[in-house]
């Protein structure tokens, strides 16, 4: 396309589309029409470049009115924005749910990834794409985090309003009614569904999921909501952070920080303002926690956010949310408003003089922007490429301001540690990790969903729990990113500790099992591509090796012994350099899951 300010003009509905974001123009500069006060002076300027984090909601608003994002649409937006037109391009096209090619107002995504994979979802994509169903486009899409109800398809209708539906465990037929009629399709089942030990005595995080309303603000008070923030009014931001410190709550997105760290060094940062972020843009294949945190028990998040923006001193909070998770996006818009209405969020929180709100920001399919310099970079209207460190968030994070920045899980941990003290949470887990943990757990078991332990249960207990099928052949700890392990390796134990000495990784909590079904190279393959898929290709070691890896996987996926053993070695080489070079998590885990299965499972002997 033509990447200068061209004579592509918007439709009457793309202008609409962005003007319900940023308002009416103001000037010809801005793509109203010219008038003579215009030739003599540019209006916007600074003000105009400083809405620039607004570019990512102005791509959400044209592809969720019409479906796709042509180049008036584009120049419509980048005038309002007085963003460069490449700029802008090079933003929409790094997001998978984005298109600047005509497409059908209708997208149907079927999920290819694990879980799916290996329930079928090459025959489902094979049913859609044999009669093309009229108005409908059909794309293979990476994980959309309804591992427990493989395999899974979601259905967006671009329109005013934008509607969505979603088909899991999906047919043909029941996928072609979600895409072709999103408001009849059969109503998503509730969040406690996937939670198998919902309603149990004892749960800490769980344990409101299928028991209080998710609307309702007044139930989640009944049940012990809001009893944490009047805590936290009551230690004062120093006494917070010190309670969490002694907690020893680390964070559960896998690189395992100590949070009451991380907040400590943000809180004592001169520089003004501070920002907090959540990271509810969880895109590993096989998680799916903080969907059902959202679902479930979303005033919950709000609450715990504004806990940790209290205790950093953040008046402005950002909940990053994947754009895959519709149901999600409503539940926490709902909880938002509600909070505002209530005293909750807003200039004057509990009575108290302080003040904090929160403003979503949707993702668009990028896993890459669960890396945290790279969601502050798509805040801000950027590609979501990571930032080389030094410095660090704490230092200069979203808007070259300190910042906090925790997942879902991470959060909703601190409301127990406030209502039950920091030695009762302490007392949960092991010496070196503390208090409970949540894991994915989907694949070839006959109970998959969302299971809440202390740290210090044995894989084998966890799968016991959701009831392994018989044939198990391997088991994928930490997702795409994390090592497959044996299935007679029960006695790992689930901690951070006890399974980096077992020679792998816990992640972010993601357990799959397959059975003697699933063919295991074609699994590899399928982590392959999706590395390959998600780098963002701006380090060399990702952006060639994620390809190498792939290639040599292809060429070996029918062969072993002798036969492989040169690629291997290839494999290997590239694998350490990924590891050794690459700028950012993803490179650097994305040779683990292939490594493991090659040396513990034997894939190609």
């Amino acid at each position: 396309m033509d990447l200068h300010f061209g004579d592509s003009k918007p439709t009457d509905d793309e202008r609409a589309a962005v003007d319900a974001l940023l308002g009416p123009p103001e000037s010809s500069w801005e793509g109203a029409d010219r008038t003579a006060a215009d030739l003599r002076w540019a209006r916007g300027g600074r003000a105009a470049r400083d809405r620039r984090d607004l570019l990512l909601p102005g791509l959400h608003a044209l592809n969720d009115r019409i479906g796709w994002i042509s180049d008036g649409a584009l120049d419509y937006l980048c005038r309002r924005l007085t963003v460069p037109p490449a700029e802008a391009y090079g933003v929409a096209t790094f997001y998978a749910m984005f298109s600047l090619r005509p497409r059908p107002a209708t997208v149907l995504h079927v999920c290819t990834d694990l879980a799916c994979a290996a329930a079928g979802a090459a025959g489902l994509c094979a049913g859609l794409e044999s009669g093309p169903v009229p108005g409908v486009h059909v794309e293979r899409s990476p994980c959309l985090g309804l591992c427990e109800r493989a395999p899974a398809a979601l259905a967006i209708k671009a329109g005013d309003p934008v509607r969505t539906a979603v088909s899991a465990p999906a047919t043909v037929r029941d996928a072609v009614l979600a895409a072709t009629a999103p408001d009849s399709a059969p109503e998503e089942p509730p969040a406690a569904l996937a939670v198998p030990q919902a309603g149990h005595p004892g749960l800490l995080l769980l344990g409101r999921i299928g028991v209080v309303d998710p609307a309702s603000l007044d139930d989640y008070r009944a049940h012990g909501g809001y009893t944490a923030l009047r805590r936290a009014f009551e230690l004062g931001p120093a006494g917070v952070i010190r309670e969490v410190t002694d907690s020893g709550l680390v964070g559960r997105g896998g690189a395992a920080f100590p949070t009451g760290r991380k907040w400590q060094a943000t809180a004592a940062q001169p520089d003004r303002p501070h920002y907090l972020v959540c990271n509810a843009d969880e895109s590993e294949p096989g998680t799916f926690k903080d969907r059902v945190i959202m679902e479930g028990d979303p005033y919950a998040l709000v609450e715990a956010m504004t806990i940790a923006a209290y205790a950093t001193g953040a008046h402005r909070g950002y909940l990053y949310l994947r754009g895959e998770y519709p149901r999600s996006l409503a539940r926490m818009e709902h909880a938002l408003a509600q909070a505002r209405t209530r005293g909750l969020l807003g200039e004057d929180v509990l009575g108290q003089g302080w003040s904090f709100d929160i403003e979503i920001r949707r993702g668009a399919g990028a896993y890459i922007c669960g890396e945290e310099t790279a969601l502050f970079n798509s805040i801000e209207g950027y590609r979501g490429e990571p930032r080389a460190k030094p410095p660090f968030p704490v230092e200069k994070g979203l808007f070259g301001k300190p910042t906090v920045e925790n997942n879902v899980e991470t959060l909703v941990n601190v409301l127990p540690i406030l209502t039950m003290g920091a030695p009762a949470y302490a007392a949960i887990g092991t010496a070196k990790s503390t208090g409970p943990k949540l894991f994915c757990v989907s694949g070839s078991v006959t109970r998959p969903g969302i299971y809440e332990l202390p740290f210090g249960a044995t894989l084998g207990e966890l799968l016991d729990l959701a009831g392994v099928r018989d044939g198990l052949r391997a088991v994928l700890l930490g997702g795409a990113a994390g090592g497959f392990v044996r299935p007679d390796e029960r006695d790992i134990p689930l901690t951070f500790e006890g399974t980096r000495e077992a020679g792998t990784t816990l992640g972010s909590g993601v357990v799959m099992a397959f059975d003697d079904t699933v063919p295991l190279p074609r699994l590899l393959l399928r982590i392959a591509e999706f590395f390959r898929d998600e780098s963002c290709g701006q380090c060399v070691p990702c952006r060639v090796g994620t390809v190498r890896q792939e290639e040599a996987l292809h060429r070996i996926a029918e062969r072993t012994g002798a036969a492989a053993a040169g690629d291997i070695a290839l494999l290997r080489e590239v694998g350490r350099a990924m590891r050794d070079a690459s700028i950012c998590g993803l490179g650097q885990t994305a040779w683990n899951a292939v490594e493991s299965a090659i040396d513990r499972l034997g894939a190609y002997e």
